[in-house]
């Protein structure tokens, strides 16, 4: 992972506007965004990866000022979401590149990338929709 791409993720918050704060959340929460407030939480725990890849999920949640999970559009919301993170998040070129080196070993692939296993599979679901790609 580029060392200046969450500095870059900071500035962008700075620049949309909501604050983002380090806390304790719950073990299975990475992070929330508060629209009402305008608020990003991310959980104090995430390695470098986990929190490029949670603030860009956020601050995409904040461009779409979404209402939440809990709301009729959150499952929608959250599939968008998903999808345009792994796109802000994964060039095409880098992904050919280390799907070639690490012969689609997921793990290393995400690290090489600076992604999760998460991002890296929703990139992946996305070519497979697209037809570029079987899985």
């Amino acid at each position: 992972m580029r060392g200046n791409e969450i500095t870059h993720l900071y500035m962008q918050a700075v620049e949309m506007g909501p604050t983002v704060e380090s806390t304790r959340l719950s073990n299975d929460i990475c992070g929330l965004y508060d629209d009402r407030h305008g608020l990003i939480l991310l959980t104090d725990w995430l390695n470098k990866r986990q929190r490029r890849c949670t603030l860009c999920h956020e601050l995409i949640h904040a461009r779409h000022h979404d209402p939440g999970c809990g709301s009729q559009y959150g499952i929608k919301c959250e599939r968008r979401c998903r999808r345009e993170t792994a796109l802000a998040l994964i060039s095409p070129v880098d992904y050919g590149m280390a799907e070639t080196v690490y012969e689609g070993n997921t793990w290393m692939m995400a690290v090489e990338l600076g992604v999760t296993i998460q991002v890296l599979n929703d990139y992946r679901q996305l070519l497979y929709d697209s037809g570029v790609c079987v899985q």
